[in-house]
Parts: C-alpha cells; structure tokens; sequence
C-alpha cells in the first residue's frame, strides 16, 4: 500500500513562514559582524601589503651623445678669437666636453661622467650654431639661460624662386633696408635677432616672435611697401605693451 501524504492546512504554512522570518531576523546582525570583520580584515591587509618605493633621484647619463657642429670659413676667425667665451659655459655650466677638430672644422660636443641633464648637449649644439650663423655670442648665449627661444632659418629663394640677379639683390636689400634701418626696427619691434648671410635668413627668438618677424620678410621679399610693414609691426608691438 502507498503512503499518503496529509495535506497541509493555511494555519500551518503560515506558522512555518513565521517561523522562518524570525530565524533569518536572529542570524542577520550575526552575519553582518561577520561581513564587517571580514571586509576590515580585507582592507587592512590592502594597507600594510601596499608597497612603499622611495623618490627617484637623478641618474648620470650612461650613454655618451656627441653633436658635430661645422664651421665654414668665413666664421673660422670669430670663433677662434671668441673661442673662451664659447668652451667656458659649456664646460663649467653644462658640464660637457667640447673640442675643434680642425681637420673636419667641426666643433665637436659630447657628454661626459659628470653632465647631469640630458637636454645640455641640445642646448650647447643650438647656442654653437647660433654663433657659426653670425649672432653675437651674448645673444647666442641666451639659448643656454633660457628655454623658450628657439633658432629657424630659411632661404630668400624658397619665398619667391623666381628671385635670381639683381632681382635676389634687390630682395635681400629691401630686407636688410638703408644702413640696416628695416632689420633694425624689424628686431625691436619682435624682440628678435636676425641676421643675413648672404641669401639666408636666421631669426633668434621666441616662438610666436619668430612667426612675426618671418611674415614681415617675407612680405618685404614679395614687394610688399616697408610703410605698411612697419604698420603692421607698429601694431603688433602696441598689442604686446597692452599685454605686459
């Protein structure tokens, strides 16, 4: 014979759910505990296994950099009678090695044990280039103390090429202007440094300077009036004194 199960009166499922509710009601602030003890114990152990590295120190460059810089004749003369005042920063400030070969012509640049920054050997290659292009070399020097000026250089025949003559001569006349006038004023008025060698062009100077004084030349090589460029520089200058 098969057993029969009793059927279950609502009476008695209810007192089962009762019944039921107030057992998790008891073990719910038991587990609680147990779940905090257990995420405290989680983020203590986060914290002591946190590890610990101490502050980076400044390492000495292992690897030697060299810059070879040449000199061509015309500058053979300047830089060996300046020739001091061009190794002494180089050597007592930068901390580099600095040589003229003078079977290539070239002044030669590397770091050595004692040079700590590696931007140095950069910054000693541009102030020597500056000086080979024909800037005073307190001007030149200007690119070891300060960090935003920068060098560009550029040809007279890559504005116009048609430029070849006495049509080039003209230019590079326009450009430079009566005893140096339009140079000059062109430097005052951007705080630059420009110098013209032959049909080449070499500004010294901050960024934003430098496309200025670039656009007032190239102007001037396309036959563009010197009264309205010193018109637009006059305003430009005026815009830079309302900004200081």
């Amino acid at each position: 014979m098969a057993s029969v199960r009793p059927k279950e009166t609502p009476a008695k499922k209810k007192e089962e759910e009762e019944g039921e509710e107030v057992k998790a009601k008891e073990t719910s602030p038991q587990k609680r505990k147990a779940e905090d003890e257990s995420t405290m114990e989680v983020t203590e152990d986060t914290k002591t296994s946190r590890p610990f590295f101490p502050p980076a120190k400044k390492e000495k460059l292992q690897l030697a950099e060299s810059r070879k810089i040449p000199v061509p004749n015309n500058r053979y003369t300047p830089l060996k009678d300046n020739w001091e005042k061009v190794y002494t920063p180089l050597v007592e400030h930068l901390k580099l090695e600095v040589r003229f070969n003078l079977k290539t012509k070239n002044v030669e640049i590397r770091t050595g044990k004692e040079t700590e920054d590696p931007n140095s050997i950069q910054k000693a290659a541009d102030f020597v280039t500056a000086f080979v292009y024909g800037f005073d070399i307190e001007d030149s020097l200007a690119l070891i103390r300060l960090d935003d000026l920068y060098l560009e250089t550029f040809d007279i025949k890559d504005v116009k090429q048609s430029l070849q003559g006495d049509h080039l001569s003209r230019a590079i006349g326009r450009v430079a202007g009566k005893g140096g006038k339009t140079r000059f004023t062109i430097e005052n008025a951007t705080r630059t440094r420009i110098v013209l060698a032959d049909s080449r062009v070499h500004i010294l100077g901050s960024y934003q300077n430098i496309q200025i004084a670039r656009r007032a030349i190239c102007n001037l090589i396309l036959g563009s009036p010197p009264s309205k460029v010193y018109g637009n520089l006059k305003a430009f200058a005026e815009k830079v004194r309302d900004r200081f």
